[in-house]
């Protein structure tokens, strides 16, 4: 899937000569977190978001430090707080440079550089100007409409296929310890993990599987240190 398939257009914006409170006031009104600053010529020139909000002076929230970090920080570095602390206009508080990614692109792309710079919001660019944005509520919606609404149902050799070929596309499962027989929809495991976590994997992969109906668990845990087999709980999960 592509970014343009899920992106927010167009998206809301403000300049960079916008005053704080008008873009806070944008932002409630609006219900989002961040926006994306432009020029006259709707240019991405940098980001303003919550987090560039929650050190104001204002709410006496200011950074403070003790004499000795005081005296190590440079006035350089002192002087552009006050600036973020106290400015009024967007282009003294805003984030730059912006990482932005193009409409083309695939949301794998897009999700591995939120995550890689530890942000909720890419602009989505082409030829220098801005054209949407993507967030994390986007990549919700997109989740939201690709999980299945309702159980499928399927034959117990469709469901035995699905979940052997699921089973061997992982690498936690690869080594053949854990198997699966499907039986009127339901779904036993057996075989044996050495790692507690392979567990959990295990029912999620099966209950992914559209036509399983309930899981029951009969795998066995060996400590892979001292040898010693736990045996399965006496429990049954149940697909919704």
């Amino acid at each position: 899937m592509l970014v343009q398939a899920i992106m927010t257009s167009p998206p809301i914006t403000v300049t960079a000569s916008c005053s704080v409170a008008e873009a806070a006031k944008r932002m409630l009104d609006n219900k989002i977190s961040g926006l994306p600053v432009v020029d006259a010529n709707g240019a991405l020139v940098g980001i303003v978001s919550e987090g560039d909000f929650l050190r104001r002076s204002e709410l006496n929230t200011e950074r403070k430090r003790s004499w000795l970090l005081e005296w190590l920080t440079s006035p350089g570095e002192i002087a552009d707080e006050y600036v973020r602390t106290h400015g009024r206009r967007i282009e003294e508080v805003m984030t730059v440079p912006v990482s932005a990614i193009a409409p083309t692109a695939s949301i794998s792309d897009a999700v591995r550089l939120m995550e890689r710079q530890d942000i909720k919001r890419l602009p989505v660019v082409t030829d220098g100007r801005l054209v949407g944005i993507v967030a994390r509520s986007d990549l919700l919606r997109a989740l939201s409409k690709a999980l299945p609404a309702a159980a499928v149902s399927a034959s117990d050799a469709q469901i035995q296929a699905a979940i052997d070929a699921e089973l061997a596309r992982q690498s936690w499962s690869r080594n053949g310890f854990i198997y699966c027989r499907v039986t009127n929809g339901v779904a036993e495991l057996s075989g044996t993990i050495f790692d507690e976590r392979e567990r959990l994997a295990a029912k999620v992969a099966v209950e992914n599987v559209p036509g399983v109906t309930s899981i029951k668990d009969q795998l066995v845990w060996v400590d892979p240190y001292y040898g010693v087999a736990i045996p399965p709980p006496e429990t049954e999960a149940r697909q919704g």
